[in-house]
């Protein structure tokens, strides 16, 4: 045996598994993208305004039990944010529609609870800022990226939700379009700030080219399992954000109409894809010229990323950079928004909207208005993101997941989930972060 292939003797059958899938409803992406954020707001109206998020100080006793007190907090979080989540998108997938209902009851239950509470002793609750709505919405897009990227590759993840072949929509085919919108919302375009040279646009992404390159050489290395069909054969998650991030700065569209530049070239893709630019992406035929053997990487996201830049502008930054639009006036156009959307951009920005909207529920539940864990995260999602792909890499190095039982899968999961989580709540709490520009 090659001892390359030896490190990933499963890679063809690990690869067939994640392809020719048909995905599930958009109902049931509706449901899955509802009860996601109401988890957050059910662990913040656990929580007492101004949960612990005190960090480290320089008494070494203080210090050992902050630190303790933090991870009571951190671990918190994981039980009543991350366990549910993963269990709704692995053993509960069955009961989406059962489980989305009880949650919304409980949701309004807490409402209901908290409010009656608050005026009774006479306390009004202190309105969400629109960055916190961003956090724990840029958060929650990264926590079911961790859990699907690892999770697909067991058996207890239902092959409804992972990425679809061709055609159909499921829940990971919302992945990269949604961390394309995250990013947009808050970019330097969003924010109108435009000044930026060649020079400087180039440092900024060379973290992300420098990771895709890294991507690509230790999956070759160790002959992990690629889905050729996904971004191609060199392409991957990395050069895609690099290169949307890199065409917008060098086409430098002012925000207030770059959501109209971007519908043109929306448009103009499905004017190709008509006209049999669909037929050749869809193709197994591959030529031997670097475009061609990266035909799937290369296509929709720049479109999709300067509609999210005006949406950005215009629904969380005011006329001026440094201003934010009032919380009130954010909440009612993102509710018009997420309900009234149309094939796969539109679906994402109609999900993400929606996602986003019921975060916006936070002002009707008095308590802590984040959490130490979105805290932590927030601060680190780069870390976290390349985090948890280091982690998915050794367990399927390491562990049989195609021949997994449904226990051993779930508790794998469990233990990825929670070691990445308190690593990276660790590194926030010492004051490490990764960020390159």
């Amino acid at each position: 045996m090659d001892p390359l292939k030896s490190f990933n003797s499963n890679k063809h059958l690990k690869e067939e598994f994640v392809s020719n899938l048909s995905g599930s409803s958009v109902l049931e992406i509706i449901a899955l993208t509802i009860t996601v954020p109401m988890l957050v707001l059910i662990r913040h109206s656990t929580s007492a305004t101004g949960a612990f998020l005190k960090k480290k100080n320089d008494d070494a006793v203080s210090k050992s039990s902050n630190f303790k007190a933090y991870l009571s907090t951190l671990s918190l979080d994981f039980i009543i944010i991350v366990v549910p989540m993963l269990l709704c998108f692995t053993v509960l997938s069955n009961w989406t529609y059962i489980f989305t209902i009880l949650l919304m009851l409980l949701t309004f239950v807490c409402i209901a609870a908290k409010r009656t509470a608050a005026s009774s002793i006479s306390i009004k609750g202190e309105h969400n800022s629109i960055r916190e709505y961003i956090t724990s919405y840029r958060v929650v897009v990264m926590i079911i990226t961790f859990l699907c990227i690892l999770a697909v590759d067991f058996r207890i993840f239902p092959r409804r939700y992972a990425k679809t072949e061709t055609y159909g929509t499921s829940l990971m085919d919302l992945g990269v379009g949604s961390f394309v919108l995250a990013n947009a919302l808050v970019s330097r375009q969003a924010r109108n700030i435009t000044s930026v040279n060649w020079k400087t646009a180039i440092v900024s992404i060379s973290p992300l080219i420098t990771l895709g390159f890294l991507r690509l050489v230790t999956t070759t290395g160790v002959d992990y399992q690629v889905h050729v069909s996904e971004y191609g054969v060199h392409w991957n998650f990395f050069f895609t954000l690099a290169a949307v991030s890199i065409l917008t700065s060098f086409v430098n569209v002012p925000p207030q109409y770059s959501g109209i530049f971007g519908l043109l070239v929306l448009v103009v893709y499905q004017f190709c894809l008509i006209h049999g630019l669909s037929a050749y992406l869809l193709s197994d035929e591959r030529g031997m010229d670097i475009i061609s053997q990266n035909k799937e990487g290369i296509h929709r996201y720049w479109g999709m990323y300067l509609v999210g830049v005006q949406l950005g502008n215009y629904l969380i930054f005011g006329s001026h950079s440094s201003g934010l639009r009032s919380t009130k006036w954010v909440q009612i156009r993102v509710w018009i928004l997420s309900i009234c959307n149309l094939p796969y951009v539109t679906s994402v920005l109609a999900d993400n909207l929606q996602l986003l909207s019921i975060l916006m529920l936070g002002d009707l539940i008095p308590g802590s208005k984040t959490s130490v864990l979105e805290e932590a995260l927030n601060r680190n999602l780069l870390a976290t993101f390349l985090l948890a792909n280091i982690l998915t890499g050794l367990v399927n190095l390491s562990v049989d997941t195609l021949s997994a039982s449904s226990i051993t899968a779930l508790s794998v999961l469990l233990g990825y989930a929670y070691i990445l989580s308190t690593a990276i709540g660790t590194a926030d709490y010492f004051g490490v972060k990764l960020k390159f520009w």
